[in-house]
C-alpha cells in the first residue's frame, strides 16, 4: 500500500510556516509523504523542515503590495498557480490538503476546492487572516490556534491550539518561582525584530520601580537593531542589569526563568506563554490586521493569566504600576502562571494530526465545535 500524501499550503511569514513545519514533522513520522506548497518568499523558511519534505514553489501574489502594474498581474499569477496545483493534485491524488494561511496558500487550497479533495485550514490568530477567511466556509474544518476565534456561521471550527517548537515543549509546565526578595528575571519581547514602543517605554518604566524590586531585576530585552544602543544605555544609566539584543535564540529558557514577561500578543508568543506557563503584560500591536493581537490575548486575559494594555494607553507610569503590582505580589503572580497553563495546548500538533487522520478516513474527529 502506497504512503498517503499530505499537501501543506503555507507561506509569507514564520507565523504561518512554523505550525506547518510541526505538522510536517509529525506526519512524516507517521509514514505519510509530505509536500509543502509555497512561493519563493515562503521557501526562505523551509530550512528547518525535514529533508524528506518535498518543496514545491507555486505562482501566487497579493493585492496588498506593489504598484498598479504588479497588482494587474496578481490574478493571472494566482490563476497560473491554481492550474499548476490542480494538475499535480489530479496526478498525485493527495489524501488531505491543509492550508496555514498567507497568500501563497491560495493556489493549493483553490485547486483542492475545485477538485473537491479533503481539506482544512489552520488559523494561528484570534481573527481569520484574509486568505483563511475566504476558505473558512469551503473546508471541512478550521483548526483554531486561539480560543475563541471569530468564524463565519457556516465554518466548522475546532480548537487545536498553536503548535510550538520542541524547545518550548521541553519546558512545558516548568516550575515557576514567584517574585520575591531575590534575583528575578524579566523578559521583554516585541517579535523577532523587536518593537519600538517597547524600547521607548519599558526601560523608563523599570527605572521608576521601587529600589528593592529594581535592584533584584535582570532584564532580557529584545529590541530593534536601531534601538539596541539607546536601550542598553538607558538600563546602564539606571544601574539595571540588562541583556539587550535584536533576537534571542534561547527564548524558551529565558521565558522559563522569568518571573514576568512583557510582550506583544503574536500567536506564537501566546502559545509559548501558555505552554510554559508565565504571567504576562501584553501590549497588542495596534496596526495588526483586524486587531488580531488583541483577539489573541483575550483567552489569557479572560483566564486571569495576563494584563492587557492597549498600545494607545501605554506609558511609563502606568506600566510601572502594573509591573510593581505583580512583582510585589507573589501569590497573584503564581496564580497567573497557573492560569496561563490552564489555557495552553501543548498537544496542539497531536490535535492537528487527529484532524488530518479523520479527514483522510472520513471519520468524525469528535472535537468541540467553536461558535
Amino acid at each position: 500500500m502506497s504512503q498517503p500524501l499530505l499537501i501543506i499550503a503555507a507561506g509569507g511569514t514564520g507565523g504561518h510556516m512554523f505550525p506547518a513545519q510541526a505538522l510536517a514533522e509529525a506526519m512524516l513520522k507517521r509514514g505519510w509523504r509530505v509536500r509543502l506548497s509555497t512561493d519563493a518568499r515562503g521557501a526562505r523558511y523551509t530550512g528547518a523542515f525535514p529533508e524528506e519534505t518535498e518543496i514545491v514553489e507555486v505562482a501566487s501574489a497579493t493585492f496588498a503590495r506593489g504598484g498598479a502594474m504588479q497588482r494587474a498581474m496578481v490574478a493571472p499569477r494566482i490563476a497560473a498557480g491554481v492550474i499548476a496545483s490542480a494538475w499535480r493534485m489530479f496526478r498525485d491524488k493527495p489524501a488531505v490538503v491543509v492550508g496555514f494561511g498567507g497568500y501563497p496558500s491560495i493556489p493549493a487550497l483553490a485547486a483542492a476546492t475545485l477538485l473537491k479533495l479533503p481539506r482544512m485550514i489552520h488559523e494561528q490568530n484570534g481573527v481569520l487572516g484574509r486568505v483563511n477567511e475566504v476558505f473558512a466556509s469551503r473546508v471541512a474544518h478550521v483548526a483554531c490556534g486561539v480560543k475563541p476565534t471569530k468564524l463565519p456561521p457556516t465554518a466548522h471550527g475546532v480548537h487545536t491550539g498553536n503548535p510550538v517548537r520542541g524547545a518550548v515543549l521541553d519546558r512545558a509546565g516548568a516550575s515557576y518561582i514567584p517574585p520575591g526578595d531575590y534575583p528575578m528575571s524579566l523578559l521583554v519581547m516585541g517579535g523577532s525584530q523587536g518593537a519600538r514602543i517597547l524600547s521607548d517605554v519599558v526601560p523608563e518604566a523599570i527605572t521608576r520601580l521601587p529600589e528593592p524590586i529594581r535592584s533584584n531585576l535582570r532584564v532580557s530585552h529584545q529590541a530593534r537593531a536601531e534601538d539596541v544602543e539607546r536601550v542598553t544605555e538607558a538600563y546602564a544609566e539606571a544601574d539595571i542589569r540588562a541583556d539587550v539584543k535584536t533576537f534571542f535564540n534561547d527564548i524558551p529558557s529565558r521565558m522559563a526563568e522569568a518571573q514576568l514577561v512583557i510582550s506583544r500578543a503574536g500567536a506564537s508568543s501566546i502559545a509559548d506563554l501558555t505552554v510554559i506557563g508565565r504571567p504576562s503584560i501584553l501590549i497588542p500591536f495596534a496596526a495588526a490586521a483586524g486587531d488580531h493581537q488583541t483577539a489573541n490575548a483575550r483567552g489569557l486575559v479572560d483566564a486571569g493569566a495576563a494584563i492587557l494594555i492597549p498600545e494607545r494607553l501605554l506609558n511609563a507610569e502606568s506600566l510601572t504600576a502594573q509591573i510593581a503590582s505583580l512583582l510585589e505580589n507573589p501569590a497573584a503572580s503564581l496564580q497567573m502562571a497557573n492560569a496561563a497553563l490552564s489555557v495552553g495546548a501543548p498537544d496542539a500538533t497531536e490535535r492537528l494530526v487527529a484532524l488530518v487522520d479523520a479527514l483522510a478516513t472520513n471519520a468524525e474527529p469528535g472535537r468541540k465545535v467553536m461558535k
